[in-house]
């Protein structure tokens, strides 16, 4: 619609007429005070209420996005009054055990927990010299992640998937089970979900109900039909709960958000609608920077308690790691978690690849005093003895297994083990970090001992079970 009506200001902050509409976006001109991120009341003519969020603002007009759609609007007779604020969530300790949409309303039919307590969604940047260096782990009960890729508390470690791959299993998996051990501390989980079907949010809602999960966690779910900018406002609210349970309440939290895809996709839709220049694939020049104000929200600051661990996860598109949103993630994050379509195919679960996933924090939170003392040279030997039988299997593929040496063979009975043993677990299952590291050497027991050179003469004789 093109035809322009000039805005009448009424009461003050209230305006009457719109001068375009064009999708999802509605357009005002002469509006005067209106800031990025403001939150608007839109009346339409029959009397019923939407609300939207200014994404653009400037001298010759005001760009809103209607939560609701923009469905029945007319150019002269909507009135959109301007709330002076952006959008803020009411903060309790009650949020926990609830289940809410994106934009922070109750979806389990109770109703919004009293407080008084009011913040931004958007939050605040922290000051880079007030972040305290994350050195202890989580366990999330998952070998793949707590024996090679270890979560430390702080740090943002994302999950790149593919499509058909078990990543909401995952997600579900690592929300019940994860835990801080060895520390009588208090631990919750803020679980984010965008763009999703109802199929899947009845997944999470009924995983969590039915392991008794869902008291330590507070879940958002935005559907796939659910408006587009309240995908965009469902990774910040979850966020301004998680800095209120861990800096206000002394929590540790784990914040898990999926599927950041999903988001970007709407990011990339809002951008469109608002005639920007694209960048690459067709995403805004300012994809970087608007991931990095989620994951970097993320943190230990000194002189709190609590503390805020991110796992995002993401579906790559083809599998191709180098695309936008697992490219621009890797740069911001500390790390990845893989999923690989092979093993997925062997029927391995959970298929965590082993050699492109990497915890950049692991090295300083494991070890003696942390977890055990043979952790670092255990994940090392795993790490290079199963880069190896990637090397067996390719030689095997062009002579031959017949053709290969008894060490050879000895490795590829290793990655076996290693695979169907080590990285397979049920989605049901939670191995406590000895199980884990114990299970480790038990697989690199099917190797001779002369081939475990990561592992010190100590290591090796109190856990090498051997011939």
């Amino acid at each position: 619609m093109s035809n322009r009506a000039t805005p009448q200001v009424l009461e003050g902050r209230e305006y009457i007429g719109l001068s375009e509409i064009v999708g999802p976006l509605i357009v005002l001109e002469g509006v005067r005070g209106a800031g990025y991120n403001e939150v608007v009341e839109i009346r339409q003519p029959d009397g019923g209420v939407r609300h939207g969020l200014i994404l653009e603002t400037s001298r010759e007009a005001t760009v809103v996005q209607v939560f609701e759609g923009t469905s029945g609007l007319s150019l002269p007779d909507t009135r959109v009054r301007f709330k002076g604020k952006p959008l803020e969530i009411a903060l309790s300790r009650e949020l926990l055990g609830r289940v809410f949409n994106g934009s922070g309303q109750p979806l389990d039919n109770l109703p919004y927990p009293v407080s008084d307590e009011w913040r931004d969604v958007n939050g605040l940047p922290i000051n880079p010299t007030a972040r305290d260096y994350p050195r202890k782990f989580i366990q999330t009960g998952l070998s793949a992640i707590d024996g090679m890729n270890t979560l430390i508390r702080g740090q943002k470690l994302p999950i790149f998937s593919g499509s058909g791959l078990p990543h909401n299993q995952i997600a579900a998996q690592i929300a019940r089970q994860a835990r801080i051990v060895g520390e009588d501390v208090p631990f919750a989980v803020v679980f984010a979900a965008m763009g999703i079907k109802y199929d899947t949010a009845r997944f999470f809602i009924d995983s969590f109900e039915e392991s008794g999960a869902l008291e330590n966690v507070v879940l958002f779910l935005n559907l796939a039909d659910d408006p587009t900018i309240e995908r965009l406002l469902t990774p910040r609210t979850a966020l301004t709960v998680a800095e209120f349970l861990a800096f206000d309440q002394e929590m540790h939290v784990l914040v898990i958000l999926t599927d950041m895809s999903n988001y970007c996709e709407a990011l990339r839709e809002v951008s469109t609608s608002r005639s920007e220049i694209p960048s690459r694939k067709g995403y805004p020049g300012y994809l970087y920077s608007d991931l990095a104000s989620t994951y970097e929200r993320a943190g230990m600051l000194l002189g709190f308690r609590g503390s805020i661990t991110q796992m995002p996860i993401l579906t790559m598109a083809n599998d191709d790691i180098t695309h936008p949103i697992p490219d621009l993630t890797g740069y911001i994050t500390e790390g990845q978690i893989v999923l690989e379509r092979e093993l997925h195919q062997k029927g391995v679960y959970p298929p965590i690849a082993g050699l492109p996933s990497l915890s950049r924090l692991m090295k300083d939170g494991i070890g003696e005093g942390l977890t055990r003392q043979d952790h670092a040279h255990l994940a090392s030997q795993l790490f290079a003895a199963y880069a190896h039988v990637k090397e067996v299997r390719a030689l095997a593929s062009v002579i031959g297994e017949e053709e290969l040496t008894p060490l050879d063979h000895a490795y590829l009975e290793f990655g076996e083990g290693f695979e169907h043993r080590f990285l397979a677990q049920g989605d049901h299952e939670d191995r406590s970090l000895e199980q884990t590291l114990d299970l480790g050497w038990e697989v690199l027991s099917t190797l001779p001992e002369e081939e475990l050179t990561r592992v010190t003469e100590e290591e090796l004789e109190k856990h090498y079970k051997g011939k």
